[in-house]
């Protein structure tokens, strides 16, 4: 089934700027600006005041879950750039005390489990890392970054081996949200 038209359109805060002159979208904003790739033939971008509108024409169903993708992207952009996203996680240890350093681009975990070789968690260009007692707050613009440094974190704190019931040590997300 094809859809003739579809308008989805994302009101700007102010502040905040897009340049759609090309496939390439970028967002600017008090905090700094983004940028990501768009490309597709049916679907277009179009400018307004204070309102970023997406265009497709004839879509099928695949283009139509598209523009809906497209819109989530670009209002994380714009939240990043207005606000900013912060990640919280804990660490957690019963049976031995875990040193957590962020230098660089590398978290690294010392002491997980008795292990003396250090594990390392990677760190997302835009993504910061602040490690302070037993807390680890992990804040940037790119939703991606902050996610994916959250997620390098937890799995480098995989307990195998073990009995996950008794050893549920590791470095666990508490809470997400924007910079207030």
């Amino acid at each position: 089934m094809l859809i003739k038209k579809l308008l989805l359109s994302l009101p700007l805060p102010e502040g905040v700027a897009i340049n759609s002159s090309d496939s390439n979208i970028k967002v600017t904003g008090p905090r700094g600006e983004l940028t990501r790739h768009f490309e597709h033939t049916k679907i277009k971008f179009n400018q307004k005041e204070n309102k970023l509108e997406i265009i497709g024409k004839n879509l099928k169903r695949r283009e139509k879950a598209l523009i809906g993708t497209w819109r989530a992207h670009l209002r994380n952009m714009i939240k990043g750039v207005n606000h900013g996203f912060l990640y919280e996680m804990k660490i957690v240890f019963a049976h031995f005390p875990m040193k957590i350093t962020a230098k660089g681009n590398l978290v690294a975990i010392d002491n997980f489990l008795g292990e003396k070789a250090t594990r390392t968690a990677t760190i997302c260009s835009g993504a910061n890392v602040k490690v302070k007692s037993d807390i680890v707050t992990i804040e940037g613009n790119d939703i991606e970054a902050v996610g994916q440094t959250a997620g390098n974190l937890e799995k480098a704190t995989i307990v195998k081996g073990r009995d996950t019931r008794v050893f549920q040590d590791g470095i666990y997300l508490i809470s997400k949200g924007v910079i207030e």
